[in-house]
């Protein structure tokens, strides 16, 4: 199966690939180089972003941090 390389740099994923992969519109893709080729792989997050950080103390790090910058005059 051959595709043409557009004038923008684009080719298209075939349906075929697409729907094996489970690729939609909007998805992410990465790009790597294997041997004389490129190897395009879906982007696969393990978890969901929604409550990820929850328990996690990121406010009281940011805020010292901050109180740090503050007292050196930075």
């Amino acid at each position: 199966m051959t595709h043409k390389v557009g004038p923008k740099g684009q080719v298209v994923i075939p349906k075929e690939f697409r729907d094996e992969l489970g690729l939609r519109p909007g998805d992410e893709v990465v790009f790597s180089r294997e041997n004389q080729g490129v190897l395009v792989e879906p982007v696969r997050s393990s978890l969901p972003l929604r409550g990820r950080f929850r328990g996690a103390p990121l406010t009281r790090i940011l805020e010292e941090e901050h109180r740090r910058e503050i007292e050196s005059g930075r």
